[in-house]
Parts: structure tokens; C-alpha cells; sequence
């Protein structure tokens, strides 16, 4: 092999040179663009005020929309039983027949006292009319006329008094046929056939509810109700009708939503609450008297809150809130905030935001106290800058 000269290999030092020269030239171009471009590029939203319900979640009972206890309202011994326990009844259906014979007996008696009396005014009609001329020719004397006219007009509220008996006993026995004073669904039966029963025993016959649509009622703590009407009276709040989502026994959620009716107007003084009434569908009969639910609703607005995104909202060990915002010449600043409970995939801010901060929603990781920042509105596009001049030199050169 022939070994080069000095004077040969002199060209390709130099070569080597250059394009050592033009890549030193490259790094320097893209440091020098680094520098310049230092800014982390963050994704922001503009903090605005909106009108956001204010929810509570409190306990409540259902309880039922009618109630109403079957009793007889006549004493005898039941002969039959006309309904199936747990069915569904209509108001007026006949739920049990009472023995009707002693009634029976005593319509008949009465309409056989009212046929005597009326026998007996008749004839004493006649008697007081054939006195009447007679008396006045005193052929008969005055008081003999008077006697008939008196036992004619006895005899006419001897007739009023045993329609009035006729129609007692008449009633008595309808009262002998038990019906269903209202419509709903009828609990079992407390007494059966042949059971003796009586107007003034304590238990009834049977109980009725209508469970649709249902009531529940809802405990409010009366110092809860006392800050909520400062804050409607100072124009904090304004008042709402929202409607009442439930939440049942075993953590699901209730279908359908209902409506808050009134609001008691006294404390309970054992409990310190006041009552609300909310109603509710219950077309399928899932809800029954006595379960214990919880009732979320609004009963106000607040107009001034503002809405944050919550994968901006960080929370240090003790629960504070914080958010980072753009701050003046585009640096990074951090701000405490009151968020104490969301609205949907939102923090609700109460405090610590004012309408018009830029709040950083995306880049948030490497995010530091006051470093330089590149803002943008929230979800655009990375853009990639071109390259520079001095980079396109380079790479020609190279």
C-alpha cells in the first residue's frame, strides 16, 4: 500500500474542517432558538360568571299520598270478605259484608211505624176538618175543636219523626256493607270471617294507601334554612323550583324526578328541623310508605360562580385549593380558590377567581412559579415553528 503525503492528505483536512465548522454553526443556531422559544406553551380558559344551582342533599321518608284506616261504623259479625289483600281497590267498592238481619228488622219496624203514623194523621185530618163547621155553629164546643186540631198537627210530626227513624235505619243497614273509601292499594286484612266486630273498637279493618304518586318528606336543619334566606335576602341567591332527584336505601338512583309542594312553617323543637313535602310518580309502586331516601334538589341559584374545569384544580395535603393562571407578561401564577363541591366535570369556584383571569386547563405538570409561558386558548393546535434562517444556512453549508 502507498502511503500519502503530507501534500495529499492536506485537502482533506481541510474539508474536515469546514464541516466541522458548519455543524458548530447548526448547535449554536438551535440553542440561540431554545433561548428564544424558553416559553412553555399552555392551554388556557377565561374564568366567567354563570348562574350554577346550588344543591342540597338531605333525608327524607315517603310517605304515603292518601291513607285511610277501613272501620265498620256498624257492630255485627262479618259474613264475608270481598277483596284480595294487597290488591288494588277503587273508593266506594264493597270490601266486607256485615250480618244484616237486626237492620233489616229495624227498616222494616220503622217503616211499619211511619205507615201507623201516617194511618193516624189521616184520621185525625178528617176528625179536625168534620169540627171545624161545627164549631163554628157551636154545635160542638170550641175546645173539642181545638183538641182535634192539635192531635191532627201531633200526628203530622209523629209522621217526621219516624221518616227520621226509617231513614236511621235505612242507613244502618248500608252501613252493614263495608266499602272502600278510597282509591289505592289495601293492606292484609286484620279480621276474618266471623269475627264479631263494633263501631268503638280500636283497630281497623283494614288500611288503604294511595302510593301514586307519593309524598316525601324531607328534614332541613332549621339553622341550614336560616343561612339560605340570608343569602336569597342579601342577593347571593336567588330562589328556584328545581326539580327533586331521590336517592334510595341501597345507593341507586330513583328514575323519576319530583317537585318540592310547601315548606312547614314551624321548627320541630325535639329535632331542630323543619319539614318539606316533595311529590313524586310512582307508577310502578317501587316507592312504599316508610322508606328512608335522600332527596337532592336545588333551592337556589348562585349567579356569581364560576366554573373551572377539574383536571385545572389541584389540592394540597390539607385539602386547599389551587388553580394556576396566566399573570402579567405571560408568567405563571398560582391562586387559592374556595371549590367546594362540582357540576358535572366542573369545580364550582366560589372565591378566589374574578371573570376575565386566563385559568391554565392543559400544561400544567411542569408548571412553576412564575415561569415564562406561551398561552393559548385551551384544546389548539401544537404549532411547530419553521426553521430559522441561520438553520437552513447551516444545513446548506453542511
Amino acid at each position: 500500500m502507498r502511503t500519502r503525503t503530507i501534500g495529499e492528505l492536506t485537502p482533506i483536512i481541510s474539508l474536515a474542517l469546514i464541516l466541522a465548522a458548519c455543524g458548530s454553526g447548526g448547535t449554536d443556531a438551535s440553542s440561540k432558538k431554545r433561548a428564544s422559544n424558553g416559553a412553555v406553551q399552555v392551554g388556557y380558559i377565561v374564568a366567567r360568571t354563570a348562574s350554577v344551582p346550588i344543591p342540597a342533599e338531605l333525608p327524607g321518608r315517603t310517605v304515603a299520598f292518601q291513607s285511610s284506616e277501613v272501620r265498620p261504623q256498624v257492630s255485627g259479625v262479618i259474613q264475608r270478605r270481598f277483596f284480595t289483600e294487597g290488591s288494588i281497590v277503587k273508593q266506594g267498592q264493597p270490601l266486607y259484608q256485615i250480618d244484616p238481619s237486626l237492620y233489616r228488622a229495624a227498616t222494616n219496624q220503622a217503616s211499619a211505624n211511619l205507615a201507623s203514623a201516617e194511618a193516624t194523621a189521616a184520621a185525625a185530618k178528617i176528625k179536625a176538618d168534620r169540627y171545624r163547621p161545627l164549631a163554628e155553629i157551636e154545635a160542638v164546643s170550641k175546645q173539642d175543636y181545638t183538641d182535634a186540631l192539635a192531635a191532627q198537627r201531633q200526628a203530622q210530626a209523629s209522621i217526621l219523626q219516624n221518616k227520621a227513624q226509617l231513614d236511621t235505619a235505612r242507613t244502618n243497614l248500608r252501613f252493614t256493607t263495608v266499602p272502600a273509601p278510597i282509591t289505592g292499594r289495601i293492606g292484609r286484612s286484620l279480621f276474618t270471617v266471623g269475627a264479631l266486630v263494633t263501631t268503638s273498637q280500636t283497630d281497623p279493618l283494614a288500611t288503604i294507601q294511595q302510593l301514586d304518586p307519593i309524598y316525601v318528606d324531607i328534614q332541613q336543619s332549621s339553622a341550614a334554612l336560616l343561612q339560605l334566606r340570608r343569602s336569597l335576602a342579601s342577593g347571593g341567591a336567588v330562589p328556584t323550583r328545581a326539580a327533586v332527584r331521590l336517592k334510595l336505601e341501597d345507593g341507586g338512583e330513583y328514575d323519576l324526578a319530583g317537585s318540592v309542594e310547601f315548606s312547614e312553617v314551624v321548627v320541630d323543637p325535639s329535632t331542630g328541623t323543619v319539614t318539606l313535602r316533595a311529590r313524586f310518580p310512582n307508577p310502578t309502586g317501587l316507592l312504599l310508605p316508610g322508606m328512608f331516601v335522600r332527596a337532592i334538589f336545588a333551592q337556589a341559584i348562585d349567579p356569581t360562580a364560576i366554573l373551572v374545569p377539574q383536571a385545572a384544580v389541584a389540592r394540597d395535603p390539607k385539602g386547599n385549593a389551587t388553580v394556576w393562571v396566566v399573570g402579567p407578561n405571560n408568567r405563571a401564577t398560582q391562586k387559592s380558590i374556595v371549590a367546594d363541591r362540582t357540576q358535572g366535570s366542573f369545580w364550582v369556584v366560589t372565591r378566589g377567581l374574578a371573570p376575565g383571569d386566563r385559568v391554565i386547563t392543559q400544561g400544567t405538570g411542569k408548571l412553576q412559579a412564575n415561569m415564562a409561558i406561551n398561552p393559548v386558548p385551551a384544546d389548539s393546535p401544537q404549532r411547530i415553528a419553521p426553521p430559522s434562517q441561520q438553520q437552513s444556512q447551516g444545513k446548506k453549508a453542511g
